[in-house]
């Protein structure tokens, strides 16, 4: 497990902050060692969400922990989508689509932030965000949500639940940005792997660049929020269907 965090303690809305102990982001759960299996056990998780496709969860299958409920609502994680489903391994995907990106898009940058914004906006992906939302409404104990490395998908989640709850830009921001530091010992065996991988040197630094966390990632999903809806809570009721009420809800539930 890497890259897991409680979002409890940032400041909020009205000089509150978020409880600890609800709302946890993570990267993938797999082969989880038994010493970590009690202490998410411990932290009274009753619903988790899995962001990740069917070929990242093949890979990687989940560690089940007792008592909860498992939720699979698969966000594509490339700018246009069927690229990460089928039967490739996510090793083929990666190569596939270091090609691509590098035909359409012409740099990583370029790629992330059409990528960001396809899960935002696009219809399918606009009605997963608002099943996560629901869930979030419903909670009553913990929720844990993660995808893959716990930086992107999980990263807008964060994002729009951070926003909902009143949490400063600059917090968000933050938060989004430090998880380059937390999935550091990941990040450098996969560099390995690509380095001795036989993939052209000018796509290797296409997918070096996907790892990283780049503060204009999220900043830029941001600022398109903002141009199409207002603000991110303006987002959550034109594009998910919140209500003031649901809002209102979320932060009572959330908020100390």
């Amino acid at each position: 497990m890497n890259n897991t965090r409680d979002l409890g303690g940032f400041p909020a809305a009205d000089g509150k902050k978020i409880k600890r102990g609800r709302l946890l982001r993570s990267g993938r759960l797999h082969d989880l060692p038994e010493e970590t299996i009690k202490k998410l056990e411990a932290m009274n998780i009753d619903n988790i969400i899995d962001m990740r496709t069917e070929t990242e969860i093949k890979e990687h299958m989940p560690t089940i922990l007792e008592g909860v409920e498992y939720h699979y609502l698969p966000l594509v994680c490339t700018a246009t989508p069927g690229i990460t489903t089928g039967n490739r391994s996510m090793a083929g995907t990666m190569m596939q689509e270091s090609k691509r990106i590098k035909s359409e898009f012409g740099t990583a940058d370029n790629y992330m932030t059409c990528m960001y914004n396809f899960i935002l906006f696009e219809e399918e992906s606009r009605k997963k965000l608002r099943t996560i939302f629901d869930l979030f409404l419903k909670e009553e104990k913990c929720i844990l949500w993660h995808c893959n490395g716990g930086k992107d998908r999980t990263g807008i989640v964060a994002m729009l639940i951070e926003g909902v709850l009143g949490v400063d830009k600059k917090l968000i921001v933050e938060d989004y940005v430090i998880s380059h530091r937390f999935q550091r010992r990941r990040r450098g065996w996969q560099k390995f792997g690509l380095m001795i991988s036989p993939i052209p040197l000018r796509f290797k630094h296409i997918l070096y660049a996907l790892m990283a966390a780049k503060p204009q990632y999220i900043t830029g999903a941001i600022e398109e929020i903002e141009k199409r809806y207002g603000s991110i809570e303006g987002y959550v009721k034109g594009a998910l269907g919140l209500t003031d009420a649901d809002i209102k809800v979320l932060k009572d539930k959330y908020l100390e």
